[in-house]
């Protein structure tokens, strides 16, 4: 009986730890848009934060988002800061992204955002990368999807 015994109580820490790990999920969840563009062309994909349970955002503390665009995009601004926000709530925070594209293809530029979220009795510092899926199609294939006037 005592090996099963030191069986589950070595296993116990594990399960608590998985535990909390799914729990701090919650906190906050990260919504983007992923926009379809010509190449050649332009568009703006978003990255928004959303607080949860009772957790907002730190108005005071920094939020930083690095953008690393693969071959083929552009962007005219990589760091990101606060004063880049297009939206601010205490419980969301949402960074719009302009690029180019001028290669055709499945893209996939990575965001680094760092930002705080807090609530009454502690904050939380958080790193998260963000993929955003762009699909960059020919000018040819845009103008074949473009509804045709009559």
């Amino acid at each position: 009986m005592k090996p099963v015994l030191f069986v589950f109580s070595a296993l116990l820490p594990l399960a608590l730890v998985s535990g909390a790990a799914r729990a701090e999920g919650k906190l906050y969840e990260i919504k983007k848009t992923e926009p379809k563009v010509a190449a050649g062309g332009q568009g703006t994909a978003s990255v928004t934060i959303a607080t949860k349970g009772g957790w907002h955002m730190n108005a005071e503390a920094p939020i930083t988002m690095k953008v690393i665009p693969p071959a083929g995009i552009s962007v005219p601004k990589p760091k990101l800061g606060r004063s880049d926000l297009a939206q601010s709530t205490p419980e969301s925070a949402r960074f719009d992204i302009a690029f180019a594209a001028t290669e055709t293809g499945q893209k996939v530029m990575n965001a680094e955002t760092h930002f705080v979220i807090c609530q009454e009795s502690a904050c939380k510092p958080v790193s998260e990368t963000v993929a955003l899926n762009i699909e960059v199609t020919s000018a040819k294939q845009a103008d074949l999807t473009k509804p045709k006037k009559k």
